[in-house]
C-alpha cells in the first residue's frame, strides 16, 4: 500500500511560464488525492500561482540544489516515503545512493534531458558509464519520455539497466487547447514556442528567412514565444538581417494553449530535444510542426503527414520548406489533433506515472 511519496523536480515555478509540465504536476496531485496518496513536492522555489496553491511544496532558497533540499528535509523530519521520484535531475549520481539508503523507498528517475547533436565528448561518455556502474543499482526504475530517451539512457549508463527501463510519453491536456480550423494554403502564419538558447536552432531559422525572396519576406510573419539567455543574440541577428518586420519576440506566455490556433505551422529547428511538449501542444491545436529529427521528434511528427522534418542545421532545406508553404506548392491537410487525442494525452501520462508507484 502506497501512502506517501516525494517528487523532486529541478523545475523553476514561474507564473509567466505555464506549460505542459505544470499541468502534469497538477493533474498528478489530483490523481493522488483521489487515491489517498500524499505527495511532498521539492522544487527550486516556492510558488502559489494557480494550482500550485494545492501542492505541499518544500523549497529553500539558501540551499543550492533540490537534491540537497530533500536530504536536509529528510534528516530533519524523517518522513516515511514509499517512493521517491525525480524529474529533470542528473541521473546516476551519489544522490541516488544516499536517497536509497536513507529512505529505503522505491527510487524512480525520469529522464527529460536532451542529448547534444553528435553525442557527448569522449570523456563525458566515459564518466557516465562509470556513474552507471556505481550508482544505477540504487535506481529501481528508469523512465524515458520517449523511446529515443530510453535508448540514450542505456547508451549513457550501460545496457545492464535495460530491464529497469520503460517509456512514458509526455502528454497534454487536450480540452484546454483551442483548435485551428482554417489553415491557410498560401501565406501561412508561423510561430516558434521555445526556450531561447543556442541549442534550439532559432538562429538557423533567421538565416533561412534571410535567404528568401524579397516578395516573401515582405509578407512573412513569424512570432517567437519564449525567453532565455540567447534572446539578445537573436534580436540582434534579426535586425542585422533587416527582418524586424518578420520576427516578433512575444516573450513568455501562460496562454499558449489558446494561442496556437492563430497560426498555421509551428517551427522548431532544434539541435537538442527529448520529447517536446510544445510539439504535442501544437499538433493538438491542429497546427503542423516543422522540425528536426533529433530526440523523440519523429515519434510524434511524420514528415509529409502532420509536419515536415529537415536535418538539424540544414538551413537550405528549411528555407525550401518555408518557401513552398508560403507559395502554396505544398502543405499539410490532415487534422493533426487526432493522433494526440489517441496517444499523447495528459490522462495517459498521469495514469502511467501513477502506476509506477503501485
Amino acid at each position: 500500500m502506497i501512502n506517501k511519496i516525494a517528487i523532486l523536480c529541478d523545475y523553476k515555478l514561474l507564473p509567466e511560464r505555464i506549460g505542459g509540465m505544470d499541468h502534469f504536476f497538477w493533474a498528478l496531485q489530483e490523481k493522488c488525492n483521489e487515491e489517498g496518496v500524499t505527495i511532498d513536492w521539492f522544487f527550486p522555489n516556492e510558488s502559489n500561482h494557480e494550482e500550485y496553491v494545492n501542492l505541499n511544496i518544500i523549497a529553500d532558497d539558501n540551499i543550492a540544489s533540490v537534491e540537497q533540499t530533500f536530504l536536509t528535509y529528510f534528516k530533519d523530519n524523517r518522513p516515511k516515503y514509499d517512493a521517491v521520484i525525480t524529474h529533470f535531475l542528473e541521473l546516476c549520481t551519489p544522490f541516488f545512493q544516499e536517497a536509497k539508503i536513507k529512505t529505503k523507498a522505491k527510487i524512480i528517475a525520469v529522464d527529460h534531458n536532451p542529448r547534444p547533436l553528435g553525442g557527448y565528448p569522449r570523456i563525458k561518455r566515459v564518466m557516465k558509464k562509470l556513474k552507471g556502474h556505481l550508482y544505477s543499482k540504487f535506481i529501481d526504475v528508469f523512465i524515458g519520455v520517449s523511446h529515443y530517451t530510453v535508448f540514450e539512457m542505456q547508451k549513457d549508463f550501460g545496457r545492464h539497466i535495460k530491464h529497469k527501463c520503460d517509456t512514458i510519453y509526455n502528454g497534454v491536456i487536450i480540452d484546454h487547447i483551442v483548435t485551428q480550423n482554417e489553415r491557410r494554403t498560401t501565406k501561412p502564419r508561423f510561430l516558434v514556442a521555445s526556450h531561447l538558447r543556442a541549442s534550439k536552432g532559432i538562429q538557423d531559422l533567421i538565416t533561412a528567412v534571410s535567404l528568401l525572396s524579397t516578395e516573401i519576406v515582405r509578407d512573412l510573419t513569424i512570432d517567437i514565444y519564449g525567453d532565455g539567455p540567447y534572446k539578445e543574440v537573436l534580436q540582434k541577428m534579426v535586425t542585422e538581417n533587416g527582418l524586424d518586420n518578420v520576427f516578433h519576440f512575444m516573450g513568455n506566455s501562460p496562454t499558449l494553449h489558446t494561442t496556437y490556433a492563430a497560426y498555421d505551422y509551428m517551427i522548431q529547428p532544434t539541435y537538442m530535444e527529448c520529447f517536446s511538449l510544445s510539439i504535442l501542444e501544437s499538433l493538438a491545436a491542429n497546427v503542423p510542426v516543422i522540425t528536426t529529427p533529433v530526440g523523440g521528434n519523429e515519434e510524434a511528427v511524420t514528415g509529409g503527414e502532420n509536419g515536415y522534418i529537415f536535418a538539424a542545421k540544414d538551413i537550405v532545406a528549411l528555407k525550401r520548406i518555408l518557401e513552398r508553404l508560403f507559395e502554396g506548392t505544398q502543405g499539410i491537410t490532415m487534422n493533426t489533433r487526432i493522433q494526440i487525442e489517441n496517444k499523447f494525452t495528459i490522462s495517459h501520462m498521469v495514469n502511467d506515472h501513477f502506476n509506477l508507484i503501485q
